[in-house]
């Protein structure tokens, strides 16, 4: 990513350029990111092609005013640490699902982040409902976010998910309010890793993404905004909820255009995709 690449990102999220790669800093672009950078798989449903390469994305998100998955928001948010001078490793997890069951392997992607303080970071903007701070990657208590109460373990020698074994060496959990997100491997990857875990998720009729449509972000306030298909749910930082379901095609268009910055031509709707018996 070059100088201008990065001061239009910077635009995008109304961040401005930091001085120096600080935990301060990150911290200030990561909630930046998650409050006009919405978690969306609207590209699912739309038919477009999901390229993990870093012009295509800056195109869709940067150029385009789009959201987009793990992949495509922390491969692109990693890319920008990287041009503001932060050491960034892109790090392979298996989310827990349904019973604490892992799912598939780069199952999402998220960041270890080093500052020039010499702190590591666990950065995440593309996991929908997460924390709204980046996390201390070696900190084993628990760390009080906006969004919930976290902590990163080591996970346990025994512990084994669906699609394999054991932990691996040096695998850790992510944890918030007590409950397990995802396992995350230590080791760098490249964001090619992961083009096939993109490729399951918005193909197979096994993946939440394909049998779902989601638009989210973090408000300003603190809460959340959220349209899931038709049904629009907003949640204030004292915890106060609504939820409306929109009744004309217009209603849901005005609602992306106008909660999520997204301008789009028709309505999303999901694919119908039949598991194979």
């Amino acid at each position: 990513m070059n100088s201008s690449q990065a001061e239009a990102y910077l635009r995008r999220i109304g961040a401005e350029h930091p001085q120096k790669p600080t935990g301060r800093a990150l911290r200030e672009l990561q909630l930046r990111h998650l409050r006009t950078v919405p978690f969306e798989n609207l590209s699912i449903h739309l038919g477009e092609e999901i390229v993990l390469e870093e012009e295509r994305l800056l195109d869709k998100v940067i150029g385009r005013g789009r959201g987009g998955f793990c992949y495509e928001l922390n491969g692109l948010f990693g890319a920008l640490l990287t041009a503001l001078g932060y050491e960034v490793d892109l790090l392979a997890a298996r989310v827990y699902g349904d019973e604490g069951r892992l799912g598939i392997p780069y199952d999402h992607l998220a960041l270890r982040v080093r500052t020039v303080e010499g702190d590591t970071w666990l950065a995440d903007v593309g996991f929908g409902a997460h924390s709204h701070y980046p996390l201390r990657y070696a900190e084993r208590e628990e760390q009080v976010d906006p969004g919930g109460v976290f902590r990163v373990v080591e996970a346990g020698p025994d512990a084994a998910g669906a699609s394999g074994g054991p932990a691996g060496d040096g695998d850790l959990d992510v944890i918030r309010d007590a409950r397990p997100q995802y396992r995350l491997e230590t080791r760098p990857r490249a964001l090619g890793d992961f083009v096939a875990g993109a490729w399951w998720h918005s193909t197979s009729p096994l993946s939440h993404f394909t049998r779902s449509l989601v638009c989210s972000r973090v408000t300003e306030d603190g809460g959340r905004v959220t349209l899931s298909g038709r049904v629009l749910t907003t949640t204030a930082g004292d915890g106060a909820r609504g939820t409306r379901e929109l009744e004309t095609n217009e209603e849901v268009l005005t609602a992306y255009r106008e909660r999520f910055g997204i301008e789009l031509d028709c309505v999303p709707t999901v694919r119908d995709r039949n598991p194979s018996p």
